[in-house]
């Protein structure tokens, strides 16, 4: 097993972020993972377009805390291995790399957190389980029940215009688009996903709903002059490498797997989550525009009934960790302690 240890320093508020990076082999696949402190351990999930890198506020907070945090590159992400076959993206497959690491950290269970594409993940994980991942923190995304009908039959699709996960869908396309200009892209994303993009509601024009058959994605969002205030020049140059070196494939393989993962859904459907569980998602989350989220995420208890507490956080968006992580931080280690 390959170790090194990085040390960064955040010129704008003096704060020095400092794990060790390794690599695990595991479940067929190799897997870069950050990591830092000792004690019950918790694994980080980062969303999509990000990396282990996203959770750095966390695997310090978690370290002084008395708990060993471990943020892996998902497969796919960053220096972790990036399978050619989109098959090999479901939730199953990424919940089977959790397993087998947690065996080669030598590690008999752990509370499992996610943002993005990571809080599904680690729903599925406290869902499937139970026996490895004894509680669950999600960001953003919330727990839902299995759709009556796959996800491409919901989402709209028009000759004009398609929902985003059909255009992420499309092999090729979205890749070459989002590729194009790594630092525009993220730059992009970063800013209109995030709490500085301002309030939202489900009558404010979202670029990530409805994606321009001739436009692109990337063509309606706004360019910001400056990075946002939470995201200094460090972190995203940081991800800008990260998303040259792997491309965005990988983590577009993810968004073409949703019909595969409601069929695998359908073995487990009605099972509920028995670990106990913390829900935080921000004030301006682009997801909160979607109609129906709000009662979407008030019926949670029917399918976590030992869902702690579900909190929203003021003025931050989707990327929820990194925006407000002081925030983040003091709920995930008050749920932690209580555990």
């Amino acid at each position: 097993m390959l170790r090194f240890c990085v040390i960064l320093c955040n010129c704008r508020s003096a704060i020095v972020y400092a794990f060790t990076q390794s690599f695990i082999e595991t479940n067929g696949i190799r897997l870069n993972v950050a990591a830092q402190g000792a004690g019950p351990l918790v694994l980080l999930l980062h969303g999509f377009p990000e990396t282990s890198y996203a959770w750095r506020h966390q695997l310090a907070g978690l370290s002084n805390a008395g708990f060993r945090a471990v943020a892996p590159d998902l497969r796919g992400f960053g220096l972790s291995a990036c399978p050619m076959e989109p098959r090999l993206y479901t939730t199953l497959d990424i919940v089977g790399d959790l397993v087998g690491m947690l065996d080669a950290l030598g590690e008999r269970d752990a509370v499992v957190m996610g943002n993005d594409w990571g809080a599904t993940i680690a729903w599925q994980a406290a869902l499937l389980r139970p026996d490895r991942f004894r509680a669950v923190v999600a960001l953003g995304v919330p727990m839902m029940g299995r759709a009556p009908i796959a996800p491409s039959q919901i989402f709209p699709l028009t000759e004009q215009a398609w929902f985003y996960t059909h255009y992420f869908s499309q092999p090729g396309q979205a890749e070459s688009e989002l590729e194009r200009d790594v630092a525009a892209t993220l730059r992009k994303l970063y800013f209109w996903a995030s709490g500085d993009a301002g309030p939202r509601d489900h009558k404010t024009p979202n670029p990530f709903g409805l994606v321009s058959r001739q436009a692109g994605l990337l063509g309606a969002l706004p360019d910001p002059e400056s990075l946002p205030a939470w995201l200094d020049d460090t972190g995203f140059d940081a991800f800008v490498k990260a998303f040259k070196a792997s491309g965005f494939r990988g983590g577009l393989n993810y968004y073409r797997n949703l019909d595969r993962n409601w069929e695998l859904q359908a073995a487990f459907n009605g099972r509920l989550i028995q670990t106990p569980a913390l829900y935080l998602v921000g004030e301006y989350d682009t997801g909160l525009a979607i109609p129906g989220m709000h009662e979407i995420i008030g019926a949670m208890p029917k399918l976590v009934p030992n869902l702690r507490d579900s909190e929203i956080i003021p003025r931050a968006g989707h990327w929820l960790q990194q925006e407000a992580p002081d925030r983040v931080n003091a709920a995930i280690i008050d749920f932690l302690r209580k555990l």
